[in-house]
């Protein structure tokens, strides 16, 4: 048994503060802290998945339970790490933000069955690319990946916006009750963040959300009758929307992604060993993280959600806490199970207004435009090149979302690529990006790892 005693902790002083067995006392307090600290990011995943092609109820539920669950097991995969799966590093994995906005797009132009199919492709692509994904850092630089954390940003205000204003021409188009609701969930959001600190600001977000509902509660638009009747236990299942649809073409955004994700998980990994003071070889340890993402994603494709990555939300707990032991998140990714089994969570997430839910959305993947902004200042703008590959990315980035239907009279294929501004944008960036700086050019070797951190996580 892998939870023993402080007197077994003390004779074993020799044991790395990594692999150390904390007391059940402790181990559950500090996993519970793991588990605060993320949360807003799954529960948001959930609503952002669920309110936009406005799934029934119960698929909701599943959908919320089956992502507990996938977060849960690959915490617990990436703390343990058994053949090769995992750094057995105190990682926590979450669905990211850009991973969801690809995947809703992704289910917007075609369905969700081929949003669905989208994920499991770009999980067997991680395993695919593993062994080469370091030559292709070099053509995603700051101007590549800010380009497409500001797409993100737009396509996902345009698609949230519809969700508090309603369709335009049904009777609840502009209700100024709903605007109300996402402002004042807005409000409170940057109220929490100003005048929280330390690591209550890190769930600024949750609390926003929380003070959203409660208005919509007090507002009479959130009813609680349905929460507490049903079943206790809920089960997600395999493939709830279906059979998915594997179509390599929509799938090409997810699959630029699954490259920065990598690079990402090579920085989170770098950075968690350098904090818990485990030395590392990068070329074995780094592929187990990504391993663990990759069969993770796989998993929560098949039960219907986005990827499901590591979250560098946690290191900034380790540091500031000092607890380094990876069974910690071991027992947070057993506290996810536990929740995400927990059915009447999934209800009383599911009675959150809509207009709350794009309130909370509007905060969250704005952070990435800003995000954006900062990775773009960074840019040498003086250099023409770099003036035009941006100019161009954000151009073929913008047109198919301010103008929907551009490229309908064109094939399918080329609807599926130009016709989605994240593909489009990102595509156009990295092309002129080599024309500009590749080709011809002694062409740069490395890129930061930490370039490409907001880009996984939306965070």
């Amino acid at each position: 048994m892998w939870l023993k005693g402080e007197e077994e902790i003390t004779m074993n002083s020799h044991v790395e503060p990594v692999d150390e067995r904390l007391p059940l006392r402790q181990l559950i307090p500090f996993g519970l802290q793991h588990v605060l600290v993320m949360a807003a990011s799954p529960i948001t995943a959930v609503f952002v998945i669920s309110k936009t092609p406005n799934l029934s109820a119960d698929l909701t539920i599943n959908l919320i339970s089956a992502t507990f669950l996938v977060c849960g097991r690959g915490t617990l995969l990436q703390s343990l790490g058994p053949w090769k799966f995992g750094a057995r590093l105190p990682f926590i994995m979450v669905p990211g933000g850009a991973p969801i906005a690809i995947f809703l797009t992704i289910a917007t132009q075609t369905d969700i069955q081929t949003a669905v199919g989208a994920v499991i492709i770009t999980s067997i692509v991680y395993f695919l690319v593993l062994p080469v994904f370091a030559r292709c850092l070099k053509y995603f630089p700051k101007i590549v990946i800010g380009t497409m954390l500001m797409l993100v940003a737009i396509n996902l205000v345009k698609i949230y916006g519809g969700i508090i204003t309603g369709q335009p021409g049904s009777p609840q188009y502009g209700d100024p009750v709903n605007i109300l609701l996402a402002l004042s969930t807005i409000g409170f959001t940057l109220l929490f963040a100003r005048i929280l600190s330390g690591m209550a600001s890190q769930l600024s977000v949750l609390f926003g959300l929380l003070a959203g509902a409660a208005v919509g509660a007090i507002l009479g638009v959130m009813h609680f009758g349905d929460v507490l009747p049903g079943a206790v236990v809920s089960l997600p299942t395999v493939l709830p929307f279906g059979m998915p649809r594997f179509d390599l073409v929509a799938a090409v955004p997810m699959i630029v992604f699954s490259v920065i994700s990598m690079a990402e998980a090579t920085g989170q990994t770098v950075a968690i060993a350098d904090v818990v003071g485990k030395e590392i070889d990068q070329r074995e340890d780094v592929p187990k993280t990504i391993r663990g993402d990759a069969l993770m994603s796989l998993i929560g494709g098949i039960f219907g959600t986005s990827l499901i990555i590591t979250s560098g939300e946690n290191i900034g707990v380790v540091k500031a806490t000092g607890i380094k032991s990876r069974y910690v998140t071991a027992v947070g990714g057993a506290i996810l199970i536990v929740l995400a089994l927990f059915a009447p969570l999934g209800r009383l997430i599911y009675a959150i207004p809509g207009p709350v839910v794009g309130g909370t959305a509007m905060i969250v993947f704005c952070i990435i435009a800003v995000m954006g902004v900062d990775m773009l200042r960074k840019v040498d703008l003086s250099d023409h090149g770099n003036v035009f590959t941006l100019a161009a990315g954000i151009g073929m980035g913008l047109l198919p979302i301010l103008v929907p239907g551009v490229y309908s009279h064109f094939p399918r294929a080329v609807q599926m690529v130009l016709g989605n501004g994240l593909a489009a944008g990102t595509i156009a960036t990295v092309l002129l990006n080599i024309l500009f700086h590749h080709l011809g050019k002694q062409a740069e070797t490395e890129v930061p790892a930490g370039a490409v951190a907001a880009v996984r996580n939306g965070e």
